[in-house]
């Protein structure tokens, strides 16, 4: 009898426990609303699109990286003073890029739920479209992340994992590759609804640019690792020029009315007036006669100065130094992927394979130059000026500025395309020139766009980061991260020290 007795408490106490777990579950959801499980990724897709190119593309990240590639200035007298003359405090604190980390990690979780609706059984089950979609932007934050940090938390991040632990770069390097590999298969069967396409903002849901764009960046990244594998350049000409052969003309963001809805960039400058023109930039202009010149050395406040980089007085200073023109265009897009990028690419690897780079380059010398003068020069020097009079004159300002560089560009064809595309993505891709910028010392030992900023070295001691640190998010609450940011004197140190992986680091 006294065991029965036991045995009733013990199950008793079991039947309650189960009992609060259940009721504790049923706490914890919320039973007056829908639950997002079965809201459509479709309606989800947009949001995911925007803090790609507007959150993770277009803020903390290329502002900061602008001043360490020197296409900008920092000025201001705050945060990005503090990195134009390189005070390790700033660059390497977990604090400083902690708003881009934690949104691009935010963004993949959207993502990686978009994937998951669209898995059998799912409110998208089997909706090969979206999956698509998700497969290629999803490639592009991993890569984002993992090119500017090194070592990220991603196989077990946005899991439900507590503490995820970090990844070395090559393994999501293979990751990026498979999803894109992923998501030509899924866009090629895909069939995009009505209710996709019309929230589709990057593409309308249009599967052929779809199919483009994710060559284009595996074009990308496979470049990326070309200091590992020097057989890598005919992968990545094949990729880049199926890209061209979908019809690749580049993906934005061009959402903005610059009024009530207005770009990243202009916002950030109109709010702070912390970015002002680099003698780095404009001379390289100057020496070629550019015609973008007068847009990127735009006299906005009436003192006609350009900085020099690490220039101390000039920094602590708002209002003084000239700013590129398409700042004060709120309307002006935003790039995923420019048309001029892809171009250099391919220039790029015939050019390093000693094959003729000509018809390349200069795709990608006009494309940029469309892209300079679409989104500055009507808007802001020149409002009478009609589209096709605009057109007209960008024809005839690249044919002569492409005979201006002829002789450069047959001296060192490498040198004019790295130099060009330096130009290029001054507009607002400074990430991928970070990115060139540490691929090419590691491939060539240099890059043929010096940096001048003397505050680089400082008694014998490199001030000129290799990759940016952890966000603090995750240093504060991931041991795993914590331990690889360092702690003390040494905290995020190892920015100045160590390369990523693909740059010939230990990743």
């Amino acid at each position: 009898m006294k065991a029965k007795y036991i045995f009733g408490l013990i199950l008793s106490a079991s039947l309650l426990s189960a009992c609060t777990e259940d009721q504790m579950d049923e706490i914890n959801t919320d039973e007056a609303h829908t639950s997002s499980k079965y809201v459509s990724g479709e309606l989800s897709i947009t949001d995911a699109e925007v803090c790609t190119v507007a959150n993770t593309l277009n803020q903390d990240y290329p502002w900061y990286i602008s001043s360490y590639t020197e296409q900008l200035f920092g000025t201001g007298n705050n945060q990005l003073k503090n990195i134009e003359v390189r005070q390790r405090a700033e660059m390497a604190s977990s604090s400083t890029f902690d708003n881009d980390w934690n949104a691009t990690y935010g963004n993949i979780n959207n993502l990686l739920d978009i994937k998951k609706k669209c898995a059998t059984g799912g409110v998208n089950s089997d909706n090969y479209a979206l999956l698509g979609m998700e497969q290629t932007l999803e490639a592009l934050n991993w890569g984002v992340l993992t090119d500017l940090h090194g070592d990220i938390p991603c196989s077990q991040a946005c899991l439900g994992i507590l503490n995820p632990t970090l990844d070395k770069q090559e393994a999501i390097y293979n990751k990026i590759f498979a999803l894109l590999d992923s998501a030509q298969i899924n866009l090629a069967k895909g069939s995009p609804s009505s209710t996709l396409r019309s929230h589709d903002v990057l593409n309308g849901g249009n599967m052929a640019k779809w199919q483009a764009l994710a060559h284009a960046l595996k074009a990308r990244y496979l470049l990326h690792t070309y200091g590992r594998n020097k057989d890598v350049l005919p992968q990545v000409l094949t990729e880049a020029n199926a890209a061209i052969d979908g019809g690749f003309t580049g993906c934005n963001l061009d959402v903005f009315d610059g009024s009530s809805n207005i770009n990243t960039w202009s916002e950030y400058f109109w709010d702070r007036e912390y970015i002002g023109c680099s003698t780095t930039v404009d001379s390289l202009m100057a020496d070629r006669d550019d015609p973008r010149e007068q847009i990127y050395n735009y006299n906005g406040y009436g003192k006609d100065t350009v900085a020099i980089p690490g220039d101390e007085n000039l920094a602590e200073q708002t209002e003084y130094v000239n700013y590129p023109a398409w700042l004060d265009n709120g309307a002006a897009y935003e790039h995923l992927f420019s048309k001029s990028e892809i171009y250099f690419i391919i220039a790029e690897c015939q050019a390093r394979l000693s094959q003729d780079a000509t018809s390349a380059f200069e795709s990608g010398v006009e494309a940029s130059m469309e892209d300079y003068f679409n989104t500055s020069y009507q808007q802001v020097i020149d409002n009478t000026i009609s589209s096709d009079n605009l057109s007209s004159m960008i024809t005839n300002d690249t044919k002569k500025y492409l005979a201006n560089i002829k002789d450069r560009f047959t001296a060192n064809p490498l040198n004019e395309i790295l130099i060009q595309k330096y130009l290029a993505q001054t507009r607002d891709e400074q990430i991928e020139t970070y990115n060139d910028m540490r691929r090419c010392i590691y491939v060539d030992g240099s890059y043929p766009v010096k940096m001048t900023n003397p505050n680089n070295t400082r008694s014998g001691s490199n001030y000129w980061p290799y990759r940016l640190p952890y966000g603090a998010s995750d240093v504060t609450n991931n041991p795993n991260v914590t331990k690889a940011f360092g702690s003390g004197n040494d905290a995020g140190m190892y920015i100045f020290s160590d390369p990523v992986w693909w740059a010939g680091g230990n990743d």
